[in-house]
């Protein structure tokens, strides 16, 4: 999908760039609602339809959602913009680069975390603060268990991935045991 990505791109920078002049947490947030918004097969249903006006469907998709930014002119242009355009289903690729560029401007990175065992509190505070001092960051981690690291974790941050899990260790040694 890199085609929607590169066509999302321009706008998510210039809602980035309204965004820095007023409040960014808001605006993700926004930005966010409108991508589930966006996502609803009955919604692309409705924005496709003739029979519903481009003013019609930028009013809906303001409407279902709870963020107070629609009261502003610029969310408001924004939306209206993206109807026009036929841009509706950009929304969620929108979100996406929207958050990147929030989380490079505050530094952080969002991590996922897989581990064979549940971690508690303190282990994953623990682990976290490890991996913000190796990737040079403050990260935003989501946790999952699979059971077939049989021990250890991997860890995804970006393109970048950290894979400590026993399973790994054993595939690297066969290979070097096979070479």
């Amino acid at each position: 999908m890199a085609e929607l990505a590169t066509i999302a791109r321009p706008y998510a920078e210039a809602l980035f760039r309204v965004a820095e002049a007023g409040d960014v947490g808001a605006w993700y947030t926004l930005v966010q609602e409108l991508a589930q918004v966006a996502r609803l097969p009955d919604m692309l249903s409705v924005a496709s339809s003739p029979k519903v006006s481009r003013e019609q469907v930028a009013e809906l998709l303001l409407a279902a959602v709870k963020s107070p930014l629609p009261a502003f002119a610029e969310a408001r242009n924004f939306v209206q913009m993206l109807v026009d355009n036929h841009r509706i289903s950009l929304l969620p690729e929108i979100a996406v680069q929207f958050e990147a560029l929030k989380n490079a401007r505050e530094g952080a990175a969002d991590a996922a975390i897989v581990s064979a065992f549940p971690l508690n509190g303190t282990d994953l505070e623990g682990l976290v603060a490890s991996l913000e001092r190796k990737f040079k960051r403050k990260l935003k981690p989501t946790v999952a268990v699979d059971s077939s690291l049989i021990g250890g974790v991997r860890v995804t941050v970006g393109d970048e991935v950290l894979d400590t899990s026993v399973r790994a260790r054993l595939a690297s040694m066969q290979a070097a045991l096979t070479a």
